[in-house]
């Protein structure tokens, strides 16, 4: 089965999807891509994803996403870490980053002319269909941000025939996928979690609507035009989902959804209980990551039982809060979250042996999450080891603060980070973006937070920006935050 799609006005039925994905196989195993290889991508959500998606399932070749934000000295290094064969991208990107394109790389432009030489759509109709050997499918080379240094390429092993079925049980699990579902996805596919959602709809669905960009509205517009039954959201998305006027919210009829999908940022728990007050209980929230995979599912009635956990073990998972020296954690003791998922296949960091093994306890894995399970085995997850704040003693978890501004309306985004103090080592510091249109004070935001936590984890010192950084998993980047304030430390 090949789901259908529906790309603004574009209709292409299944068979348009398969024929497009064999075509390109083809075409790069007659540039010399071979089995394993690595092509680059640089695009914004765009159906040429999808044949890319096709290609390296059937040619057993990996895709490594770029972050279409990226300038040219990150997306230099993207290209030459990953070893990518050929780069398929738009041509305001291409002359963005030109001078970061090897001389030897095949680059092909999905909007260049029909003459042109690198023009995407022309060179793909001249190739043959894919008529190999069947090979162990792959799926993207996910560069995970971490919190310091370079990126870090994740490279999965090909799955096993017996992780096959276990794979689509997690999808139906953590992402709602199953065969004959109808998917809308309006995040970012050079993000983890919505490309590899869209492999397993692609394999799975009778129809995938892919948004060129998230827009509140719109997305319920499509939501009942096309009767969706499963979405992909972040908590920033039911932010502003939430802040459409009643009237607008009322409009539309979202009765056809079934499941909606969220990973990548902790929900709050107030954000999460007026989704499941408006759309009914069909809110989920996974615990994953591009390394581990999904490790937790909180269903929409564990989240008013259990406000501001991520859920129990799926699918076999496991999982372990340990501490630093390596002892487990008792019930409610944060530690550090390590897990497995058996559905997914063990994975290296491109180049960078040492870092996969300062990640490694045992079979498990971290990304440096912090967490604590209760006793009845709910996880939750208080923010990465990297950005705990340590100030005259008290660990402080900005992830909590972040929660209690994110109620505000008038708080499009925000972010908690410690920076250098010399009585206390760390103090706060608040960077808060205003809701466009919107007036804020500090001197307002402190009082409120004041009213909600305890006056330790309120930043004595809160900046209005005008934006907020961000790390290409779509994260604001605290570590480019952090670095401003404690490069001369």
């Amino acid at each position: 089965m090949t789901a259908a799609l529906i790309f603004e006005n574009l209709h292409r039925s299944a068979d348009e999807v398969r024929q497009r994905g064999l075509r390109l196989a083809g075409g790069l195993t007659q540039l010399g891509v071979e089995e394993g290889d690595v092509i680059a991508l640089m695009l914004r959500n765009d159906p040429v994803y999808l044949d890319v998606i096709m290609a390296c399932r059937t040619a057993g070749i990996y895709y490594c996403p770029i972050n279409w934000h990226f300038k040219t000295e990150e997306a230099r290094y993207l290209l030459q870490d990953s070893g990518a064969k050929v780069l398929i991208i738009q041509s305001d990107l291409l002359a963005s980053i030109a001078p970061a394109v090897p001389d030897n790389l095949t680059v092909l432009v999905t909007d260049a002319p029909a003459a042109t030489p690198r023009s995407y759509e022309h060179w793909l109709q001249t190739q043959p269909l894919y008529d190999g050997p069947e090979r162990a499918p792959r799926g993207h080379m996910a560069y995970t941000s971490g919190t310091t240094g370079r990126p870090k390429g994740v490279r999965r092993l090909p799955l096993t025939p017996e992780q096959l079925p276990l794979l689509q049980q997690l999808s139906a699990e953590a992402w709602g996928v199953e065969p004959g579902v109808r998917t809308l996805m309006p995040a970012p596919l050079y993000h983890s979690a919505p490309s590899s959602m869209t492999q397993q709809t692609l394999q799975l669905g009778d129809l995938l609507v892919l948004m060129p960009r998230f827009e509140p509205e719109q997305l319920l517009a499509l939501i009942e035009r096309h009767r969706i039954t499963t979405v992909y959201l972040v908590p920033i998305m039911y932010v502003r989902l939430l802040r459409l006027p009643a009237a607008v919210r009322q409009r539309y009829d979202l009765s056809s959804v079934r499941f909606v999908a969220s990973t990548g940022a902790p929900c709050a728990p107030e954000v999460k209980r007026a989704m499941l007050d408006w759309w009914g209980d069909v809110i989920y929230e996974t615990y994953a990551s591009s390394e581990t995979g999904m490790l937790t599912v909180q269903d929409p009635q564990g989240a008013r039982r259990k406000p501001g956990s991520v859920g129990l073990p799926i699918t076999g998972a496991q999982i372990k809060i340990l501490r630093e020296d390596g002892r487990e954690c008792e019930a409610n003791e944060i530690g550090i979250i390590y897990g497995r998922q058996p559905a997914f296949s063990d994975f290296t960091y491109h180049n960078n042996p040492e870092a996969r093994a300062k990640a490694a306890h045992g079979e498990l894995a971290t990304v440096g999450d912090m967490g604590y399970r209760d006793e009845a085995g709910y996880l939750y997850v208080c923010d990465r080891a990297a950005d705990m704040v340590i100030s005259g003693g008290v660990n402080i978890y900005p992830a909590e603060i972040e929660n209690a501004l994110l109620e505000l309306p008038e708080v499009a985004d925000c972010a908690i980070l410690g920076v250098p103090d010399e009585e206390y080592g760390e103090s706060l510091l608040g960077l808060v973006q205003p809701a466009d249109g919107l007036q804020l004070e500090p001197a307002t935001l402190r009082t409120y937070l004041s009213q909600r936590l305890a006056n330790y984890k309120v930043p004595r010192d809160i900046r209005l920006v005008t934006a907020l950084p961000r790390d290409d998993n779509g994260k604001v980047a605290k570590r480019k935050l952090r670095d401003r304030f404690w490069n001369k430390h």
